[in-house]
């Protein structure tokens, strides 16, 4: 690929973001090939977890405004749906991500940083919702993401002055998983990735779908989704083997079936 670098080892996919000369903006190709790859990953059961970061020592400084690509779509409102497209599926993504973010993660960048399901970020990190100061509106998920992570005073805030937050002030406010010095990020998120990937993948598959429509559903039906997904679970080999390591007192080995 030209924008993206993907490799694999033990069930845990790592996708770079990798146009260093511009922190990683976003241009028509790189928004294709987020889009093939996040599908490829969603329907692959070898891909357990995927970590999503950049290259340079920068997550993502949002759309590139500068470069629209010969073969991108032809009208704004085209191409703002393929970017849409982006965004969807990346949240609906069975396996769990993580955002692992060094330097600049704005605009778009920040909010697919934060549409992953747990961010842990260097202390060089910063993030801003840098639209207002574009004459543009949030994008990229952001208005649906941000109040459910910090409630809506906080999110109009973010959004309405678009101020550039440190890593710090992104955890204090729970934008954020964690914040780490720099040079153990790599370690935490390794180690983070790998209990992910040892663990059941249809049971974490249908705790993400629940949580992520929890906001949306009565109590009613999410326990009535609740039900439903735990006979499911009871029903694959996973629980059975959860059951028999226990007993024998060793980890489980689950294989997603």
């Amino acid at each position: 690929m030209e924008t993206l670098l993907v490799s694999r080892q033990d069930g845990v996919v790592t996708v770079t973001m990798n146009r260093p000369a511009k922190k990683n903006a976003a241009n028509d190709v790189m928004w294709r090939e987020l889009l093939d790859t996040f599908r490829e990953v969603a329907a692959n059961p070898d891909d357990r977890v995927m970590v999503l970061t950049g290259a340079g020592g920068e997550f993502c400084s949002g759309a590139d405004l500068s470069s629209r690509g010969d073969q991108g779509p032809t009208s704004p409102l085209a191409r703002m749906r393929m970017i849409n497209d982006v965004c969807l599926t990346l949240q609906r993504m069975p396996q769990p991500t993580i955002a692992k973010v060094r330097g600049v993660a704005v605009g778009a960048g920040c909010n697919m940083a934060l549409i992953c399901d747990l961010v842990v970020a260097s202390d060089n990190a910063r993030f801003s919702e840098i639209f207002s100061k574009r004459g543009l509106s949030v994008d990229f998920g952001g208005t649906w993401v941000l109040p459910r992570l910090v409630g809506m005073h906080r999110a109009k805030e973010l959004a309405f002055f678009a101020d550039i937050i440190s890593a710090k002030e992104a955890g204090e406010m729970g934008l954020i998983n964690r914040v780490l010095p720099d040079g153990d990020v790599d370690r935490f998120v390794d180690d983070w990735a790998k209990r992910l990937a040892a663990g059941p993948p249809i049971a974490l598959a249908q705790t993400k779908r629940m949580l992520n429509n929890s906001l949306d559903v009565t109590l009613e039906q999410a326990l009535e989704d609740e039900g439903s997904a735990q006979a499911n679970n009871f029903n694959t080999r996973d629980a059975i083997e959860a059951m028999s390591a226990f007993l024998e007192k060793r980890e489980p080995r689950f294989t997603g079936r």
